[in-house]
C-alpha cells in the first residue's frame, strides 16, 4: 500500500528546532530561544485571564482591537496593519502570497532558521548571499543575485542569529537598489533592542515604500512568546495580498487581550530594555576579555561565530546546565538572560576557553 508522503524536496530539510533532544529535562539557564527572561506584568495576565471567559465563542475575525490598537500608537490606517500568531506566520503568509513554484525569494544566509522552510513550503526557489566576514549582512551579496525572478527578499534587522544590524545608510542602499516588483520582508523582530542610533526603525522610515512590509512580535520584548503575537505593518496593497492566504481568527482571545495590555505599558518597556541591554553589554565585555569573537549584537542574543568549535562549546555550556543554541559548523548563539545567567555563562565560558587552551 502506497502511503501519503510530503514532496519530495520537502524530505531533504531539517524540521525546526530538530537538533533540540524533546525528552531532555530543561536546562537551569534556558538561553536558547531569545525568549525574556521576565514574566508578563500582574495587568497582562489580568487581561488574559479575563479573556478566558470568552473562549467558548471565537475571537475577532482579523484581530481587530489589536490592530485598532497599532494603527492608533502609529498613525496607520487599519487597511496598514495586520496581526497573526507570531510573526512568523507572517512571514509564511507573505511568501505564499508573493511567491510560488518557479520563484525566487533571496536573503542573507546565515540568517532565520524558518526561512528556508518557508520558502519550500510555497514552493519557490531559495537563492542565499553570504555574510559579510564581520557577520554582517551583505548589501552587494544580495544585489548580485537578484534576477528576474526573484520576488521576495527577506531581510532580519537586527539579523538573527548574528545580532548585527544594517543602518540606515546602508539599508536604504539596498531598498532603493531593489526593483520596486520585488517584495522586501524586513523582520525587525528585534528591534526594541537595538541601541545604535544609525539603526532605523523601519515601520517608521519606510512607510512611503509601496514594496516594504515590516514585521514585529510580542515574543521578544513584551515577554509573550507562549502566547503567539505577531504583527505586520505595510502599505494596505501589501496587507491585502497577505490576508488572502491567512487563516481566519488568527490571534486567540487572551493573546490578544495580553498583547493590548502589554502594549499599553511603555513604562515598564522602557524599564526592561534598559535592563537587557545592561546584561547584553557586561556579557559581550565578558566574552570579549575571553578572546571570544563577539561583535556588536544588537538584539537580545549574543553569537561566537566559531566555526568547527561550535559543537563543543555548546556541549561545555549544556554541561553546566545551560542551553544555549548551536549552529554545527558555523556558531552558538546565546539569549541574553539576567545577572544570574549572565554569571553562570561566563563562568562556564572561561572553563571551556581554558579547556581549548590546555594543551592534548
Amino acid at each position: 500500500m502506497t502511503l501519503p508522503r510530503p514532496r519530495a524536496e520537502l524530505l531533504a530539510l531539517t524540521p525546526y528546532g530538530s537538533g533540540r533532544p524533546a525528552d531532555a529535562a530543561p536546562p537551569r539557564h534556558r538561553l536558547s530561544s531569545n525568549e525574556s527572561p521576565f514574566p508578563p506584568s500582574d495587568a497582562v495576565v489580568a487581561a488574559a485571564g479575563r479573556a478566558l471567559h470568552d473562549v467558548h465563542r471565537y475571537p475577532a475575525l482579523v484581530g481587530e482591537p489589536l490592530i485598532d490598537a497599532l494603527a492608533a500608537r502609529h498613525g496607520r490606517g487599519r487597511d496598514e496593519i495586520a496581526v497573526a500568531s507570531g510573526s512568523v506566520a507572517l512571514i509564511e503568509q507573505l511568501v505564499r502570497a508573493y511567491a510560488g513554484p518557479g520563484d525566487e525569494v533571496l536573503m542573507p544566509w546565515r540568517s532565520y532558521e524558518a526561512y528556508p522552510l518557508i520558502i519550500a513550503g510555497a514552493s519557490a526557489r531559495e537563492v542565499a548571499a553570504p555574510l559579510t566576514a564581520a557577520q554582517g549582512i551583505d548589501v552587494d551579496a544580495l544585489l548580485a543575485r537578484l534576477t528576474p525572478r526573484t520576488r521576495v527578499l527577506l531581510l532580519c534587522n537586527p539579523n538573527n542569529p548574528t545580532g548585527e544590524a544594517l543602518g540606515t545608510a546602508a539599508l536604504d542602499a539596498l531598498i532603493e537598489r531593489v526593483p520596486r516588483s520585488v517584495l522586501i520582508v524586513l523582520d525587525e523582530a528585534y528591534r526594541e533592542f537595538v541601541t545604535r542610533a544609525d539603526v532605523p526603525d523601519g515601520a517608521e522610515r519606510y512607510r512611503g515604500h509601496a514594496n516594504v512590509a515590516v514585521l514585529r512580535t510580542f515574543s521578544k520584548a513584551y515577554s509573550l512568546a507562549g502566547l503567539r503575537v505577531g504583527w505586520c505593518v505595510a502599505p494596505a496593497p501589501l496587507v491585502d495580498g497577505l490576508r488572502r492566504v491567512a487563516p481566519p481568527f488568527p490571534v486567540s482571545g487572551p493573546a490578544l487581550a495580553a498583547a493590548m495590555a502589554a502594549l499599553a505599558e511603555d513604562g515598564l518597556l522602557a524599564t526592561r530594555m534598559a535592563a537587557l541591554v545592561g546584561e547584553r553589554r557586561h556579557l559581550v565585555r565578558g566574552l570579549a576579555e575571553l578572546g571570544l569573537p563577539v561583535g556588536d549584537p544588537q538584539a537580545n542574543f549574543v553569537w561566537l561565530p566559531l566555526g568547527e568549535r561550535a559543537a563543543a562549546c555548546a556541549a561545555a555550556f549544556l554541561a553546566a546546565g545551560i542551553g544555549v543554541r548551536s549552529f554545527p559548523g558555523e556558531g552558538v548563539r546565546i539569549t541574553v538572560g539576567d545577572a544570574g545567567d549572565t554569571q553562570a555563562v561566563l563562568r562556564a565560558a572561561a572553563a571551556w576557553c581554558d579547556t581549548e587552551r590546555t594543551p592534548r
